[in-house]
């Protein structure tokens, strides 16, 4: 059995995603946790209701008997109806016109970045670029104070190593995943209160003052979506840049048409390299899946990296074509599908476009090493680090 989970494979999981999906449509782990490597699969679960997320049913395998109030981003573990109760509140005050409204902030920040890149030479571009690009925008966007975002960077950096089964990280990171999501319920609540008498044009204002039919969100309910809001509105989003970085590095011949329609390529760079490839679903009943029963409580690994990479959905999947998304027949899967489909995916489309197409049109630039180093987490897929050297382009 192929452990897609070994750090070895890291770097390059593609080869082993093809075997599995070859081998077989569900791959049993033991302990009732279950693979699913194919695209079909994998979009027909995400898509269907009779799987969720079972934590306030209390039969999620993956951390049983865990208080789902103490795992960060917990909105994002609900079922329905609770789910589509909190999904349809946040839609409310999380519009693509105020995603629209950001487009010339963000591309202030990332020229700004840019300039300071371009005059050291050679940089990190996570540090330099993929990390400060999202976690700015958050910030700004949730009304964050200047002085703040840099202690937001490193909870967010615990908090998102804690996504992590339980099974696989230390008692320290473990620690450091209950203190960050304790400073930041401490923090948001006093910026909420703060924000209830005096509103300003910001998200937090918003999710403040929105309601529906006499239904307002809790401070807790708020907090938990901050926390949400923090991790896919920022740590995806980097992860999604540095990775693209490094796709277009090891295909120069896209860097063109990148710049061409910069929107269309994102789709492809999300498919390509997936940065959260390994979801989870729980079945709600005992269900019949690929010709096998499962009985309630079961768990699955949606293993999306694979899914979109898969040749039954894309055409020669494992060669990177930012044309690709102009007419294919399937969506990329990296932003979820069905009712957890993520509301943050239009921002992070706006910051991960502008970024790639301002790099592209002002820089030339090189990746410094064929050995990049990737981060510990299993639940999200990113690089540590990506020394560069750029240049302006004359």
């Amino acid at each position: 059995m192929i452990d897609v989970f070994d750090p070895s494979l890291r770097a390059n999981p593609f080869v082993a995603y093809r075997e599995l999906r070859e081998t077989a449509p569900l791959h049993e782990t033991g302990f009732g946790i279950h693979l699913v490597p194919r695209y079909a699969d994998c979009a027909a679960i995400l898509a269907d209701p009779a799987w969720g997320h079972g934590y306030t049913a209390g039969i999620n395998p993956f951390r049983p008997g865990v208080d789902p109030s103490r795992l960060p981003g917990s909105f994002l573990l609900l079922d329905p109806p609770e789910h589509g109760r909190l999904r349809s509140l946040v839609a409310k005050a999380f519009t693509m016109r105020a995603v629209a409204a950001l487009r010339p902030r963000v591309t202030e920040i990332v020229d700004g970045l840019l300039d300071d890149a371009l005059e050291a030479g050679e940089v990190d571009l996570v540090r330099a670029l993929a990390f400060p690009v999202p976690l700015t925008t958050i910030c700004e966007l949730l009304g964050v104070p200047v002085a703040d975002r840099e202690t937001f960077g490193e909870w967010t950096r615990d908090i998102s190593r804690g996504l992590d089964p339980d099974a696989v990280l230390s008692d320290a990171e473990k620690a450091a995943r209950e203190i960050a999501v304790d400073d930041f319920a401490g923090y948001f609540t006093e910026l909420i209160a703060y924000r209830r008498d005096n509103p300003a044009d910001d998200l937090l204002s918003g999710l403040v003052a929105v309601s529906e039919s006499g239904d307002r969100l809790t401070v807790q309910e708020i907090i938990d979506i901050g926390v949400l809001l923090l991790i896919a509105g920022h740590e995806t989003t980097m992860n999604l840049i540095s990775g693209g970085v490094l796709a277009l590095h090891r295909n120069p011949d896209q860097r063109a048409i990148l710049a061409d329609n910069p929107e269309l390529a994102v789709e492809e760079l999300l498919r390509f390299d997936t940065p959260v490839p390994f979801p989870t679903r729980t079945a709600m009943d005992d269900l019949e899946f690929a010709g096998k029963k499962l009985p309630r409580g079961t768990g699955v690994v949606l293993l999306l990296g694979s899914a979109n990479r898969d040749p039954e959905a894309f055409d020669d999947p494992d060669r990177l074509d930012l044309t690709r998304f102009a007419d294919a027949k399937h969506r990329q899967l990296a932003f979820s599908h069905g009712p957890h489909f993520c509301l943050g995916a239009p921002m992070a489309r706006l910051e991960s476009a502008l970024t790639f197409e301002r790099l592209c049109t002002r820089t030339e630039f090189t990746v410094l090493t064929e050995e990049p180093v990737y981060r510990p987490s299993v639940s999200m897929r990113g690089l540590a680090t990506l020394p560069v050297s750029l240049r302006r382009k004359p």
